[in-house]
């Protein structure tokens, strides 16, 4: 079974995107900040992570991504970046700091379940 972690500050989001990817194929697990995320990450070794870019606390999205991509173990794993951030500036900072692929708020559910299911090499 496939393992997802969501780093989301928002519990609204966390909650509308678990309700989109659960599928049979995998299991989804939650942090509320980068901190927390950076911790599960390592704990858990994620198949997928999707991140939220902007977030309190001394770490954001992007340094949550480049520590992920410094981690061996962690470097190749995808990660989507999640944010309400959308001008070609942003898009790149998130694919320099290692991001697999950038989604801009409000995306559709759809898009995140194709986005994921390709990623995972799974099926709808």
């Amino acid at each position: 079974m496939h393992k997802i972690l969501i780093v989301e500050d928002h519990a609204d989001i966390r909650r509308l995107i678990r309700m989109t990817l659960e599928f049979e194929s995998v299991e989804i697990h939650e942090a509320a900040d980068a901190e927390a995320g950076l911790a599960k990450a390592q704990d858990l070794r994620p198949d997928l992570v999707l991140l939220d870019v902007m977030m309190p606390g001394p770490l954001d999205g992007l340094a949550l991504c480049r520590a992920l991509r410094a981690d061996p173990a962690m470097a190749k794993v995808p990660v989507v970046m999640l944010s309400a951030l959308g001008h070609a500036a942003d898009r790149q900072a998130g694919l320099a700091a290692g991001a697999t692929a950038y989604l801009v708020k409000p995306f559709s559910p759809m898009q995140l379940l194709e986005l994921t299911t390709s990623m995972l090499g799974t099926t709808v």
